[in-house]
């Protein structure tokens, strides 16, 4: 592999801005050193609930990692990455300044604490669970993580799933061959095409539904009605188990899974492997070109004096240039904040229109009916409501926000030629999970409280109507029967006005519940949205800034050392351009690298474009 070259090249060139006092350079290349340390490329299997995504899992790294079976369901991400050997470790996260608790369980438990039988609705309170396995396929840092049902947008999985596509290298999405794909797997495949570089699909179960074929194309044209564009991998887990097990290569093939396992090693793991060569090649020729520029000045005038005042003109203008580059960013530091301000006000309506929307809807729901008796249905749909509300404004911030990073780089690298920052967005973005609704605390009538009721409405009814119709001459027989008929009536009435009350008692308990999920809803996302757009800015402010700083600080260095450079005589202008000459021959020999490096990547990008032709 060629990333330890890249490492290499990273120490080297680390040694050379340590060797030329120049630590302001050395920390970009820290940077770089530090990303190339993390190997992992992270691929999320995601699907509705009991598409095989498990098996699927087990199939890739031949090993039965993940818990399967008909009654058992994923209830916590299962990570999956390379390991000397096999492993099972429990992560649970409480915020994100303090680091997670990990604790090591027995492979045999890893189905207590994954799935629904074992742990429903992840009472553990379980992040992720991690499995390490010596196995090839992942040596390269792949790493596959195995997602509880996705339920489309509008379920808690979902939503939470959606949260982490960011910070994904790829996804495939899971959907058995027993029918064509659904509008809640469509809706999450848009979504996801939106966040993450690389989305395939992958249809299961092909050797248990001869008819796979035929829902592979009705699903091809759901992806060209929807303006998707993906692969699409059918396989069957069952037979490749078998021809890992029997080592049959005919039936290898008939899985289906030497293609897919070919997308993820050449078109994610090795993309990944590309951007960081380009990435530590391009920054290392940057950071020679700075190194050099000083000396290449002052060889400049060592060599032909008498140029000293055109070449000292030239550069004095050149940083006068970079100067006003890095004074501008205070004013494109202003446009950043404003663009932010106004970003973060959208989103916030964004959430609150759609919460406000499901809230109206939800109130119309509740005095339609009987909260008590309709409550399971009435909350499942809201809670499907809201996280779906949830996930489509996270999909639209995230959107938003690298529209807002082009611009204001747009902006602000106009006439100047700096590089870009590459944005990426981490797993610290929108939460996006949402907790079920609480069923508020209201008693219904019981059968005493009733009976009371009516008792008392007729008891008071019957007396107003028999002690007036006593004292009426001739009636006192008739009296006893038509009180007792108005008490009758009366105390139904009562009776209907008290359950009417507790109806609207519960309506009311209901509505409030309602509400204070929703204002619960947007507190919690509304903050994470902020705090995804901080990072942004953050990102772009000292990517830029320091950027600026680098350039001004070659050039002054420059200045200074083309002034310097007469002052020195005869003898010692020999042996200085000598060393000068030196130096550059190793600066030199430094970008020469880097460069073989960046060609060394585009041709195996291009072998690779090519096969896959």
């Amino acid at each position: 592999m060629a990333v330890p070259a890249a490492v290499e090249l990273v120490d080297l060139a680390l040694k050379a801005t340590s060797a030329y006092q120049r630590p302001d350079l050395g920390s970009r290349l820290q940077h770089t050193r530090r990303r190339l340390a993390d190997p992992d490329v992270r691929v999320l299997v995601v699907g509705e609930f009991k598409q095989g995504k498990s098996q699927l899992v087990n199939a890739l790294v031949n090993a039965p990692v993940c818990p399967v079976d008909d009654d058992i369901a994923t209830a916590v991400p299962t990570v999956v990455k390379h390991a000397e050997t096999t492993s099972v470790t429990l992560v649970r996260e409480s915020s994100p300044d303090t680091p997670p608790e990990r604790t090591e369980v027995p492979v045999a438990r890893l189905a207590e604490y994954v799935s629904e039988a074992g742990n429903p609705g992840n009472r553990a309170m379980l992040t992720y669970a991690e499995v390490g396995l010596p196995r090839k396929l992942l040596a390269g840092g792949l790493v596959l993580v195995d997602t509880p049902g996705v339920g489309g947008l509008g379920s808690a999985h979902g939503a939470a799933t959606m949260s982490a596509l960011p910070s994904a290298d790829a996804v495939l999405l899971v959907s058995d061959a027993a029918q064509e794909y659904t509008g809640p797997e469509l809706e999450f495949l848009d979504a996801a095409m939106k966040l993450c570089p690389n989305v395939a699909c992958v249809i299961t179960k092909t050797d248990l539904y001869p008819h796979w074929r035929r829902i592979m194309e009705l699903d091809r044209g759901h992806l060209r009605h929807a303006g998707i564009d993906t692969e699409i991998f059918p396989v069957s887990s069952m037979l490749r188990l078998h021809a890992a097990k029997t080592q049959d290569p005919d039936l290898m093939d008939e899985s289906g899974f030497r293609e897919l396992v070919n997308f993820l090693l050449c078109k994610v793991v090795a993309q990944s492997d590309d951007l960081d060569r380009r990435s530590t090649s391009q920054d290392v020729l940057a950071v020679a070109e700075q190194l050099a520029s000083g000396m290449k000045a002052e060889l400049a005038i060592q060599e032909n004096p008498e140029r000293l005042d055109v070449l000292v003109g030239e550069l004095t203008r050149a940083k006068a240039r970079a100067d006003e580059l890095r004074e501008r960013s205070s004013r494109w530091q202003v446009t950043l904040n404003d663009g932010t301000a106004d970003l973060q006000s959208d989103i916030d309506y964004d959430l609150r229109d759609r919460l406000r929307s499901i809230g109206r809807e939800a109130e119309q729901l509740i005095d339609d009916a009987d909260p008590d008796k309709v409550w399971e249905q009435f909350s499942e749909w809201f809670h499907q409501q809201v996280s779906s509300a949830a996930s489509a404004n996270f999909v639209w911030a995230a959107e938003r926000a690298r529209w807002l990073a082009e611009r204001v780089a747009e902006h602000f690298a106009e006439g100047a030629d700096i590089a870009l920052p590459e944005l990426r967005f981490d797993e610290r973005g929108i939460a996006g999970t949402v907790d079920a609704l609480e069923r508020p605390r209201t008693e219904k009538l019981g059968a005493g409280e009733k009976a009371l009721s009516g008792m008392r409405g007729g008891y008071m009814g019957g007396l107003m109507f028999l002690m007036p119709l006593s004292l009426i001459p001739g009636v006192g027989l008739a009296a006893p029967i038509v009180a007792g008929g108005a008490a009758l009536l009366l105390g139904r009435k009562q009776l209907k006005d008290d359950m009417k009350r507790s109806l609207q008692r519960r309506q009311s308990d209901a509505k409030t519940a309602v509400r204070k999920h929703i204002d619960e809803v947007t507190f919690q996302v509304g903050k994470d949205s902020r705090d995804m757009l901080r990072r942004t800015q953050r990102q772009l402010r000292d990517h830029f800034g320091t950027l600026a700083e680098e350039v001004s600080t070659s050039l002054a260095g420059s200045v200074a050392a083309a002034q310097s450079a007469v002052k020195t005589t005869t003898s010692e202008r020999e042996r200085r351009i000598r060393d000068l000459k030196a130096e550059l021959a190793r600066i030199g020999g430094l970008s020469d690298r880097a460069r073989a490096l960046l060609a060394t990547t585009t041709a195996h990008a291009a072998v690779r474009s090519g096969k896959s032709l």
